[in-house]
């Protein structure tokens, strides 16, 4: 049968879209679901269990009558979803609370010891992961967890991350022996490395905190890539969705890895996904240890390689924050931006508003606006946070390339740069290189990437990937604008690590401000 159904959870909706082998996507369906933002924590963001289940159903059953296709004849289906998003469970695998979604970052403290007690105890682990731990990862929120609920700690039989506990449900897997445990999301977050034996050993996490004692023994499963199967859609969920029971189901993924893969990652490409936040992903053939650069794992993102992820934790969501601060529509602060030049606000723009991802790893810091006068407008600002953010982002792809991460062709992913072409020129501009936008949303593709595989319909990742991906639009660098950007960006990178590295050496601070401009 040449259908199946790809799924992606994204931060605030799931789209589900229906795939054929020749023709790509028939149809698909988006159903959203809260976040649970609080002002007096920003720190805080989680979600209903349940609100995805009855989501997925919606967007499956959407999809399909858009296709106008029997949901029967669907072979496969896959999903991916944010990450590393942490649900603790009990019995039955029933959740014990809401998700940590990918974006909470109440973990800072956990996340600062465990880096600190792997360093002193020399946990090679961590250096697989930039040399940090982060808190927007597994054991950081879980940590969490355990120390604000003592209540249900006696409770918890295991803890996964959101694309294993959906296929586990809709596979009807309620053993935690037998769960899939997806290796993206495991290298990736949780400092699993099958090259070391898998997770750390007992007695590190004892020393991180001792109600971290037994939980290691607890994350058991099956680990595997994308090309394995997680299980086959239950009788239950195959009513529930309109599907037939028994398809295959792959072991799932992070959302932005199979956004990559479906948006035409080879080796030798980036691959940027903007959105809330930024995913920036490479392949290779051989694993190297990338400093800053939060993870690099065999079989994550393309199950033959070693995925390498990096990126920003604000992006998007920085863009909106500005335009709820100034009670102005993003649309219109962004129309106000078409004609704006390399540098010409006076601006530079830390984006640290999440704190940093890579490559310094301080999830501590905050962001910072240098340059104000009394001029400055909130669109002005928009612009800045944009160059901030390809700065950033250019500062990534030199450590990588640094050491030896081939970089031939940047691709922006995302919701983002299908929207924003002033975004897609600056970023060009910054990192004086073509960037390529796929022509259309490359969304779900990547789901539909590995479904498609699990039914036997295409040999490999790349033959899928030939008859799926969408083509692209290439945005050119501007000479002049790359130039000036030239300038500016070693300035930028000179605050980058003054200013968000505790260990850096004095600067010269006052110079450098009064040769912003």
């Amino acid at each position: 049968m040449p259908y199946v159904a790809g799924i992606d959870f994204g931060t605030l909706s799931v789209r589900a879209s229906i795939f054929h082998d020749q023709k790509g996507r028939l149809g698909s369906a988006t159903a959203d679901y809260p976040l649970d933002r609080r002002p007096s924590d920003p720190d805080h963001a989680t979600q209903r269990h349940q609100n995805h289940l009855t989501a997925l159903e919606a967007a499956v059953k959407g999809a399909l009558a858009k296709s106008g296709i029997d949901g029967h004849d669907v072979a496969a289906l896959a999903m991916d979803t944010t990450g590393s998003t942490v649900i603790p469970l009990g019995e039955g695998l029933q959740p014990l609370g809401d998700y940590y979604v990918w974006c909470d970052h109440r973990a800072k403290q956990e996340a600062l010891a465990i880096t600190a007690t792997a360093k002193t105890t020399g946990q090679a682990a961590l250096d697989w992961c930039g040399g940090f731990y982060s808190s927007e990862w597994g054991w950081a929120k879980l940590l969490h967890w355990l120390r604000h609920n003592p209540d249900k700690r006696s409770q918890m039989v295991t803890a996964m991350e959101h694309c294993d506990l959906i296929a586990a449900v809709l596979c009807g897997i309620t053993d935690p022996n037998q769960v899939p445990r997806s290796i993206c999301a495991m290298g990736h977050k949780w400092m699993w490395n099958e090259a070391l034996g898998g997770m750390p050993p007992e007695d590190f996490f004892t020393q991180v905190d001792p109600v971290l004692k037994g939980t290691r023994a607890k994350i058991t499963g099956r680990y595997g890539t994308s090309k394995d199967i997680a299980g086959y859609l239950s009788p239950e969920w195959a009513t529930r969705l309109g599907l037939k029971p028994g398809i295959p189901i792959p072991i799932g993924a992070l959302d932005a890895h199979w956004d990559a893969i479906g948006a035409g990652l080879r080796e030798g490409d980036v691959v940027n996904v903007v959105g809330t936040s930024t995913c920036v992903m490479a392949i290779s053939k051989t694993p190297t240890l990338i400093p800053g650069v939060s993870g690099v794992v065999m079989g994550s993102i393309h199950p033959d390689f070693a995925g390498i992820e990096a990126g920003l934790s604000a992006c998007g969501d920085l863009f909106d924050a500005i335009a709820r601060r100034s009670g102005q529509p993003l649309a219109a602060l962004s129309e106000a931006i078409q004609n704006h030049k390399a540098g010409q606000t006076g601006l530079l723009r830390l984006c640290w508003d999440n704190g940093d991802r890579t490559v310094i790893g301080n999830p501590l810091l905050g962001g910072i606006t240098l340059g104000w006068n009394l001029m400055h407008t909130a669109a002005d600002e928009l612009f800045a946070a944009i160059e901030g953010t390809a700065y950033h982002t250019k500062t990534i792809l030199d450590r990588m390339a640094e050491y030896g991460t081939p970089i031939e062709r940047v691709i922006h992913a995302g919701g983002i740069p299908q929207r924003n072409n002033k975004l897609n020129q600056v970023y060009a501009n910054v990192l004086n290189k073509p960037v390529l936008v796929p022509t259309t949303d490359p969304t779900s593709v990547g789901s539909a990437v590995f479904a498609f595989l699990a039914a036997g319909a295409f040999p490999t990742v790349e033959a899928a990937q030939d008859a799926l991906c969408p083509q692209y639009r290439i945005v050119e660098p501007d000479p002049r604008e790359a130039a000036r950007y030239s300038e500016l960006y070693a300035k930028f990178r000179t605050f980058y690590f003054a200013l968000g590295d505790p260990s850096s050496a004095p600067v010269a601070m006052g110079k450098l401000l009064a040769n912003w401009h």
